[in-house]
């Protein structure tokens, strides 16, 4: 009778653990909300700052404070949407003197882990690639609010607001005597202002 018994439990046993697992392991899941998300970034230009930024991006966001061990991030930007307000600069930028659009037509970050620094305010770490370089970096972002969606019944937002610096020559983003920061800045602000629902 014991024999008979061990094989029904331990069934039992790998299933709990499963299915233990399995909800251990789910981050709540938020949607991007492309319509009220901005990417934008600004570099010096002579004794100036250019500001610019990404018509299109994609992401997915599995975040719960109480969970950052289970949380992800990715987020994709194609270099072709870049948008500086100046066609032969837009074109310029994609050219291989800088991200070479064509043979490199998107940057991706994914996430690696969290940090959590102080109320509402966290660093995410992971490798971001440009063109063919990919590097690991942290990038702090804040919980700019949560709050049931006044608009759509059922639904909860959030605000992230991510700010960084990236060195471009770092990811080969300015080839030649683009390399130089005599004409342009060397390190690039970004800031990402993330609307997501749930």
């Amino acid at each position: 009778m014991k024999k008979l018994l061990k094989l029904p439990t331990l069934v039992f046993v790998l299933f709990f653990l499963g299915f233990y697992n399995g909800i251990a392991q789910n981050a709540e899941k938020w949607k991007l909300d492309k319509d009220h998300t901005s990417v934008n970034f600004e570099v010096k230009h002579l004794f100036n700052t250019v500001n610019g930024n990404f018509k299109d991006f994609d992401g997915t966001f599995y975040f719960d404070p109480d969970n950052l061990k289970e949380s992800k991030f990715t987020f994709t930007v194609p270099i072709s949407s870049i948008e500086t307000n100046n066609e032969k600069r837009n074109n310029h930028l994609k050219s291989p003197d800088f991200f070479n659009a064509e043979k490199y037509p998107d940057m991706k970050f994914v996430s690696t882990g969290f940090q959590k620094k102080s109320e509402n305010k966290y660093l995410v770490d992971g490798k971001l690639r440009i063109k063919d370089v990919t590097k690991n970096v942290s990038i702090p972002f804040e919980i700019t609010g949560t709050a049931d969606h006044p608009m759509m019944e059922g639904t909860k937002i959030m605000g992230l607001a991510f700010n960084t610096e990236i060195n471009r020559n770092d990811y080969k983003v300015g080839a030649g005597d683009w390399t130089s920061t005599k004409i342009v800045g060397e390190n690039v602000k970004v800031s990402i202002n993330a609307e997501l629902n749930k």
